[in-house]
């Protein structure tokens, strides 16, 4: 039998006719790595079989596997959201179905739809964040840290992380198609690989106080949603090596996110109850290291899109790099 395409994988998933619930309407969403389509209820998500070079989704074998990593890993933080692996199968006549008789054409994640206006990402914008959402928020991530086993590394292994990546990083931004001010890296870079050198006492203790841990990974405010209980979801699935990290890293991000929102209270909010709740206090330079890193992390991200199609010469991703970078020039002010 030959294999259903793509595109026909996604006409069957935008049709409401389709779907068992029997939905009013199907909204279809294009991200980097996946489509998800959603339902009045549900989403579904289908992993496309794309091939970077930290991730190869390329054969219906791996997609299965990370659909089922996927699930495993957001149900520490989101457990009532992840409902299940749902096979797309294909018949005889080659007519498509969920989870039918014949063979299987494709894995998709069946997740609880959330609502977008509890986003955390939207409830900042809108000047809609309760105190005591962001408490439970809190209290929850300290208590998802602090019970993390800490993962095996060695205090060499994890400064030599931050080094390299940093090249990594630099060696993207300082593309002169990009047009960054050149002045600008020059001196983040100088000032964060100082830093690494001059301190590394810093990053030795949290491998010595054990808490580099198996975290989210990509912890955005628009991952997290102020649902009654607080959920966090769209972690980091496919590779264990880049959600392997200081718990006060893995927080660090979601602080600097809230931070170019304009809400750097809610990222000292979480810091001063990660703290309690953890027992844990990191060096606020540290801190600021990784805020930074982060911020030069996500330009790279940024510029990233252009390389796709649907997003060449679009001006969105290259202003976001440059307010990225804005940011990492305020956190290495503490580093000199």
């Amino acid at each position: 039998m030959p294999e259903t395409s793509l595109q026909n994988k996604i006409a069957f998933l935008s049709a409401p006719s389709n779907y068992p619930e029997r939905p009013m309407d199907v909204e279809a969403i294009e991200t980097h790595m996946s489509w998800v389509f959603l339902t009045d209820r549900f989403a579904y998500k289908l992993k496309k079989p794309v091939i970077h070079d930290y991730l190869d989704f390329s054969t219906l074998a791996a997609r299965h596997h990370y659909c089922e990593e996927e699930l495993r890993l957001n149900r520490r933080l989101a457990e009532s959201v992840y409902l299940g692996v749902l096979p797309l199968t294909q018949d005889v006549a080659g007519r498509l179905e969920f989870g039918g008789e014949g063979e299987v054409a494709e894995w998709l994640i069946l997740m609880r739809r959330l609502n977008g206006e509890l986003a955390l990402d939207h409830c900042i914008r809108s000047g809609r964040v309760a105190a005591n959402a962001l408490e439970k928020l809190g209290e929850k991530l300290a208590r998802f840290y602090a019970n993390a086993r800490a993962e095996p590394m060695t205090a060499e292994q994890y400064r030599y992380r931050f080094a390299t990546g940093l090249d990594d990083i630099f060696a993207e931004l300082t593309k002169p198609e990009h047009e960054l001010p050149p002045a600008t890296l020059d001196a983040i870079a100088a000032a964060m690989r100082s830093f690494l050198q001059r301190r590394p006492a810093l990053f030795d203790g949290r491998v010595g106080a054990k808490r580099i841990i198996e975290g989210h990974g990509d912890l955005r405010a628009e991952h997290v949603y102020l649902e009654n209980e607080p959920v966090i979801v769209d972690c980091l699935e496919f590779s264990k090596d880049l959600r392997t990290v200081d718990a006060a890293g893995d927080l660090s991000f979601l602080a600097l996110e809230c931070e170019r929102l304009g809400a750097p209270e809610i990222g000292d909010l979480l810091f001063e109850i990660y703290r309690v709740v953890a027992d844990d206090h990191p060096p606020e330079e540290l801190v600021h290291f990784y805020q930074a890193y982060h911020a030069c992390s996500r330009a790279r991200i940024a510029l990233w899109h252009l390389k796709e199609p649907q997003y060449s010469g679009s001006l969105k991703w290259p202003l976001q790099a440059k307010e990225w970078l804005q940011l990492a020039e305020l956190h290495v002010v503490p580093l000199v």
